[in-house]
Formats: C-alpha cells, structure tokens, sequence
C-alpha cells in the first residue's frame, strides 16, 4: 500500500505494536495496520458544525463576560485564564448544546502539489495541518462519556466555574482568590448533587474526573477542526481576547 507507513520510517514502533499485539490478540497481529489512526480528518458538514460550534464559542465567552467574579479579577489573570481554559469551557458548552458532528478522511495533497511546496522559501507559511482520526476519535469518547453523565443546567453552571477558577495556572496574580472561587464552585455542584442523586455517592467525584480528561484536548485540534474553516489562518488566541473585550451590541 502506498500510503502505509507501518514499514517505513515508523518501522521500529510498528513492530513493537506488532509483538505486543501478538500477546494481546494472538493470530490477529498482522492483519492491524497503525496508519488507519495516522490519516488526517476533515468536518463532513463543515457549514453545519461549524456553524453550531461558533454558536457555542460564543456562549462560552458570554458566560465568562456575565461572571462579575471573573471581572474582579487583575486583567493578566482573566488573560491566562481566557487562554488556559477556553477549550474545557467549550467542550462542555458541546456537550451542553448536543453538537454530534462526523469526519471524513481529507484528501491527500497531489504528487504535483507536493513538488512545488518542496520548493517553498523558509519564509513562506506552512501547508495547514489537519487533525488525525485517532485525536478526533479521543474527543468523541470524551464528549459521549459526559453525555452519558446526563448532567443538569446547574450542574453545568458550576461546573463550568470550577473549570474556568483554576487556581494552577502558573503566573496568576490573585491565585488565592482564584482558588476560593473554584472552591467555592465545587462545593456548590456537591450541594447540588446530594439532594439529586442520594444514592450516588461517588457522582461528585466522577464528575471532576471526567472533567479532567478535557484538559487533555489540545487547542490546536479544536482550532483546525472547528474553527479553521471558518477563520482561515488567523490567531484564535486574539479572536477570543477581541471577543472578552468587545462592547456589547
């Protein structure tokens, strides 16, 4: 196959995967092929999500912008929080606003195409990058495990506040106050679920360690999935500042 790389430059992690999948699936080893997971991924209904995903971006900044907490705060401190928790806060408005979305594998560049970029000048901006199935494929899991929590509007709220009060953020001015608030947002949520979910105990918990996994997501697929089509190659970090800050109407 052309397009596999299984026995290319990857060659030593393919036959590492190789032999551990001989343990884990015996017989079945050799007929996984890594490169399913390493081929680039586009919206299928880019006008439709992305679309949806503006709307929840939006509404993700509104919320912040309606916290009076959050306006007390040093602007150097709303500005590390804007860049360090805008992708959790949005994948919760998602969740939220049950946006289903699916990918289709994305075109490969021409052999023509490939041989002009080959003599691009160091100066030139590089070809854009496009997410992978297996990252897409990480998000989705993320995104159907909340939806199997079946949170409440309220729950959202709070939690929302325990997400955007991240005391941990290296460089905060008012981390001390920072922290009051998220714990002041988690104890609310945990107040919220006593009386909701008696008999779930351990709801608390896994919500935060669900919530947890978000940070994992990385800005830049959001960016090139949701957002790319739609603002080109633009900043997304001075798109959002523009957003916090602007006038309202």
């Amino acid at each position: 196959c052309e397009r596999c790389q299984c026995h290319g430059e990857d060659k030593n992690t393919a036959i590492l995967y190789t032999l551990l999948s001989q343990n884990l699936h015996p017989g079945r080893a050799r007929q996984r092929c890594l490169c399913h997971q390493r081929r680039t991924v586009r919206l299928r209904t880019p006008h439709v999500t992305c679309q949806a995903a503006s709307d929840v971006l939006v509404k993700t900044i509104s919320f912040m912008k309606n916290l009076p907490s959050f306006h007390l705060l040093p602007k150097e401190d709303q500005l590390l929080l804007l860049d360090s928790c805008w992708v959790p806060l949005f994948l919760l408005g998602l969740v939220q606003e049950m946006v289903t979305f699916e990918v289709m594998e994305a075109p490969a560049p021409s052999m023509l195409k490939k041989i002009l970029l080959s003599g691009q000048s160091k100066g030139q901006e590089p070809e854009r990058t496009q997410p992978t199935l297996a990252a897409v494929q990480r998000l989705q899991c993320c995104l159907n495990t909340f939806w199997s929590l079946d949170l409440s509007p309220k729950e959202y709220a709070y939690l929302k506040g325990a997400v955007l009060f991240n005391p941990d953020i290296p460089g905060l001015r008012a981390s001390l106050y920072i922290e009051s608030l998220q714990q002041e947002a988690q104890r609310a949520l945990q107040e919220l679920l006593q009386p909701l979910h008696p008999d779930d105990q351990g709801r608390f918990s896994h919500i935060l360690l669900v919530t947890s996994t978000l940070k994992s997501i990385p800005p830049a697929l959001i960016t090139d999935l949701f957002f790319r089509p739609v603002i080109g190659d633009a900043d997304i970090a001075e798109l959002l500042v523009e957003m916090l800050y602007e006038a309202p109407g």
